[in-house]
């Protein structure tokens, strides 16, 4: 049986690299290939038309990760090298049967990934966050500093926005609490909201900034972009920045913080508080923002 690694050498080996190609001549150079292929052996429509896809997403998208990605079940996509590669769904994980073909083509991903967020990562520089066009959340560690090959790890959301009635139908917060917490909201108290990893942090705090009054002007500052306040007519979101590659340029969730407390905010929203923002997020709060 043929397989894919061969089925992208045969295609590639007939690309015109001095031109961009369109999705349709690729589309028909697959199948092209596809149909030669299916006269040497016998190939069922069915998986004539998986490997068209698989090999059109190799090209063109995340390669195998596209699947992964366009399958609204999973939650969370762990690829551990080359060969590991671990699902979640309904929060239970399992391995997938998928593989790259080869450790420069899982390279090719990372770096298209990382490109997307204006990010880098190299062996120099071989940890990265980074997000994807749907706000999907990716955090990237290279070799040296991982043992066994990259490790990329993907934080998908849900399409539907969560609001406070879906947990509530979800019974995972009763009428009661969420009064309650419309009621904090509204007195414009500080609200810090803690908990694992996968707990359900920003899905709670973006189901509880429905609540915020629609007429404040609200900033958000995070480390890469993945709240989804709502019905906020003014509001500025911020991002942190890494260093570029001559090591100037850093802004940092603290610089974001001093400067979001001269922007007028009525609220100021901090995704995540790991390390020094703590202090400036501290004096923040006394001013009453």
């Amino acid at each position: 049986m043929i397989e894919a690694e061969q089925l992208h050498a045969r295609i590639l080996a007939r690309l015109d690299m001095t031109r961009d190609m369109e999705d349709e001549e690729l589309t028909e150079l697959i199948y092209e290939v596809l149909q030669e292929v299916s006269q040497e052996e016998y190939l069922p429509l069915d998986q004539k038309t998986m490997l068209g896809k698989e090999l059109f997403n190799a090209f063109r998208k995340l390669d195998l990760l596209q699947e992964f990605l366009e399958d609204d079940d999973i939650t969370e996509i762990m690829i551990n090298g080359t060969q590991n590669i671990f699902i979640e769904k309904a929060g239970r994980i399992s391995q997938s049967d998928k593989r790259f073909l080869s450790a420069d083509k899982l390279e090719d991903v990372i770096q298209q990934i990382v490109a997307g967020s204006n990010r880098l990562v190299n062996e120099a520089s071989p940890i990265v966050d980074a997000r994807l066009a749907d706000g999907s959340r990716v955090n990237v560690v290279l070799p040296p500093v991982a043992l066994n090959g990259p490790i990329v790890t993907i934080r998908k959301f849900a399409k539907e926005v969560i609001t406070m009635n879906k947990l509530m139908e979800w019974q995972s917060i009763n009428s009661e609490v969420s009064g309650f917490l419309a009621s904090l909201v509204a007195a414009g108290y500080n609200i810090f909201i803690s908990g694992g990893t996968g707990s359900g942090k920003t899905t709670f705090l973006n189901a509880l900034s429905q609540y915020i009054p629609k007429n404040e002007r609200i900033i958000t500052i995070e480390d890469n972009a993945e709240l989804q306040i709502q019905n906020i007519k003014n509001l500025v979101r911020l991002e942190a920045r890494n260093a570029n590659v001559e090591g100037t340029g850093e802004v940092t969730i603290r610089d974001l913080i001093k400067s979001a407390l001269r922007m007028r905010p009525d609220r100021i929203i901090v995704g995540e508080v790991r390390s020094a923002e703590a202090i400036d997020m501290l004096q923040a709060l006394i001013c009453t923002i």
